[in-house]
């Protein structure tokens, strides 16, 4: 058979029916409104596959063995997970895909509460670079990281999710508006505020359940109570959600997002019509390769390598945070495990004095797979488009390419990837974009130039990146997993027959 059929058999098997898989992401996205979520989720596939949790601030020296897996959180946001190679030894390779768990929204201000002409407001900031006009007249909800406090007076996170529409931000008719005709043009900061009520309802309904106890009014706050800062329904419903009384409500990072579910959508439901598409399919995509690639108990037999995921938070904003790609939550982790021998009875006297080269060469032997979302071809919109680089969904995962060094790709690791991808028989595309046209960027170059590992962007195809409904391709979300499946078992083999 040859190569073009056997991808077109193996595409057309993809896109018989949906896939397991496919169908599980749906409901990974439809629970993971916020990157939060995102890790909170992760964690639990983990658990259930296996993993281990490590700790930062713990000592893993004698706790991180061969043949077993790993995983650790930063802010609750952000997530390694790993599995060592029963052969691995210090200073050998890392097989690495990185993603990012955040994706544009609007977050509530620190100080929230507004209200104008009868009705009850919210006020948000903008969260990365949406398509904010795509936020207007949709149903709106809030989930996020609320702070309490426990009966032992210990304050401690509970992730909320309001699983009902409360919010929206409606649009001006058209009577008022005729420009709008020509084209729709908003104030980010005085027309995306929600409403939330009517004043007039909330008259004599703030009983003693939605009344801020907090303090005392003898004791000294340095802030003014949580209702007085933001609508005391709202506080209401958040300490309503995290079960406990209102005054331990303590503080918050909501952001909002849209209760539509994601589906499966299309004629032969070859589409995935959800929100934060960019970047959670990937993200999911490697959680699901690497369970996949370790999920036999010989799985790691014979390997020398690490099979590794880093999933970063605040990539839409630049990664410059603690938990972002610029920080040095992967290149910490990459110091611990390159020195370490992986035996159980090791301790810190029987490592080699000189560990601080075995980072360097790690690094060296090590590749990343920068996985974000790209850009199909939109059949409206052609001419955007470079005319030998169009992008299709359900084609499989898109190479990105920038000879300005917007993405890392570079000869070697199309090789290696396309020998990867050969095993399995997941298709691949390339793409640059247009001379006259702007390139995006991932977390790829800030993390090639940061730890000098070779480096790779790649990413699936979908439409209207940015906006609050994206649309994917069904049968992209296999060929994602069964790529980064492959990658970790033929890692150690592959990399070694190309040269530099």
């Amino acid at each position: 058979m040859s190569r073009a059929k056997a991808y077109a058999s193996a595409t057309n098997s993809r896109l018989n029916t949906r896939t397991n898989l496919s169908a599980d992401f749906i409901a990974f996205v439809n629970g993971s409104p916020t990157p939060y979520h995102v890790v909170d989720n992760a964690k639990k596939l983990l658990l259930n596959a296996g993993f281990i949790e490590l700790k930062e601030r713990d000592s893993w020296v004698g706790v991180v063995e061969k043949g077993k897996k790993y995983f650790l959180t930063r802010n609750g946001s952000s997530l390694i997970a790993f599995g060592v190679g029963k052969n691995w030894a210090p200073g050998n390779g890392i097989a690495i895909v990185g993603s990012h768990t955040d994706s544009p929204t609007l977050r509530l201000k620190p100080v929230s509460k507004k209200g104008a002409e009868g009705y009850l407001q919210v006020g948000v900031e903008l969260y990365g670079g949406g398509l904010w006009h795509t936020w207007f007249d949709r149903d709106l909800s809030v989930a996020g990281r609320v702070y309490v406090k426990n009966d032992e007076g210990d304050h401690v996170p509970k992730l909320i999710k309001i699983n009902k529409p409360i919010l929206r931000i409606p649009t001006l008719a058209i009577h008022l508006d005729p420009d709008v005709r020509v084209k729709f043009e908003f104030n980010k900061e005085t027309h995306l505020f929600p409403i939330a009520g009517l004043a007039a309802e909330m008259i004599n309904k703030c009983d003693e359940e939605t009344v801020d106890t907090a303090a005392d009014n003898d004791e000294f706050m340095p802030f003014s109570t949580m209702t007085s800062r933001h609508q005391p329904k709202l506080i209401w419903m958040l300490a309503e959600a995290a079960d406990v009384p209102i005054s331990y409500v303590r503080d918050f990072e909501l952001v909002l997002y849209d209760t539509q579910p994601s589906t499966f959508g299309g004629l032969s439901d070859e589409f995935i019509f959800s929100q934060r598409l960019d970047n959670q399919m990937m993200t999911y995509s490697a959680i699901r390769g690497l369970i996949d690639s370790v999920a036999a108990d010989d799985a790691l037999d014979g390997d020398s390598t690490i099979r590794l995921i880093s999933c970063f938070d605040h990539e839409e904003i630049g990664s410059e945070s603690a938990q972002g790609a610029r920080s040095n939550f992967l290149p910490s982790v990459i110091k611990r495990l390159s020195g370490l021998s992986g035996e159980a009875s090791a301790d810190a006297s029987a490592m080699t004095p000189a560990i601080s080269s075995f980072y360097e060469e790690t690094c060296a032997k090590s590749f990343l797979l920068s996985a974000d979302m790209a850009h199909a071809v939109h059949p409206n919109y052609a001419s955007k488009y470079e005319s030998n680089h169009r992008p299709e969904m359900n084609k499989g995962p898109v190479i990105k390419i920038n000879a300005n060094q917007r993405y890392s790709t570079n000869s070697p690791g199309i090789i290696l990837l396309e020998e990867i991808a050969r095993i399995e028989k997941v298709p691949l595309q390339l793409f640059v974009v247009r001379n006259d046209s702007s390139c995006g960027s991932t977390i790829g170059p800030a993390l090639a130039s940061l730890l000098g590992t070779r480096t790779l962007d790649l990413g699936n195809p979908q439409l209207s990146m940015h906006s609050i409904r994206e649309t994917g391709g069904t049968a992209d979300v296999e060929y994602a997993c069964t790529l980064f499946s492959s990658y970790f078992n033929n890692y150690d083999t592959v990399e070694k027959k190309i040269f530099v």
